[in-house]
């Protein structure tokens, strides 16, 4: 199925402690109206404050599973061996590419491939540290895991690492503003403004 005409996929991956998440809320306040956030699926329970439907769709495994049988899923992932999964759903993409909107997927490098073999069109950016010890140095400064989770996290960012030559931008989060403003500069040179405005 190829994207409606107007409508782009922008993908943005990046190893977890690199601050994709505050960078994407920037990116969605600063950049136009455009831009929309496709809200991803998962089956992990929510954190303190997190909200269904706004942070990620929760669902069960049993409700996740079903979704998966019956192809509502544009990609979908088990992330860093928990059994926990996360997806995008098609019903989140859909409906924005049709009425114009550019939808920003924050997915890890396994889904994007997915994405990019239905969406070769999209636009892929990698967020990096600026080395692996500053990553390090980030989750640890978190204190939210342990040494064993830190540790399964460092080995996954190294593979991710690996294959960010795979994407057509690749971005170092020095400071949010500057890799904030990099992003809206790289989405207007690939016309967001004509469509986003």
């Amino acid at each position: 199925m190829s994207p409606p005409r107007h409508g782009k996929l922008v993908v943005l991956s990046g190893p977890s402690g690199v601050g994709k998440s505050t960078v994407v809320k920037q990116v969605l306040a600063e950049c136009g109206p455009g831009l929309k956030l496709s809200v991803s699926a998962t089956t992990r329970p929510p954190r303190p404050g997190e909200v269904d439907g706004v942070d990620y769709h929760f669902l069960s495994d049993q409700e996740f599973a079903r979704r998966r049988e019956a192809d509502e899923f544009l990609e979908s992932v088990e992330v860093f061996g928990r059994g926990h999964w996360y997806g995008t759903l098609w019903s989140e993409v859909r409906s924005s590419l049709a009425g114009g909107k550019w939808v920003i997927l924050e997915i890890d490098v396994d889904g994007a491939e997915d994405v990019v073999r239905d969406f070769p069109a999209a636009i892929t950016l990698f967020i990096r540290p600026d080395s692996l010890e500053e990553l390090e140095k980030r989750l640890r400064s978190r204190g939210t895991e342990s040494e064993e989770a830190i540790g399964r996290r460092l080995a996954v960012a190294r593979h991710e690492l690996a294959l960010a030559d795979r994407y057509q931008y690749n971005v170092v989060n020095d400071t949010v503003d500057q890799t904030v403003q990099e992003i809206c500069e790289i989405l207007r040179s690939n016309e967001f403004e004509k469509i986003g405005t």
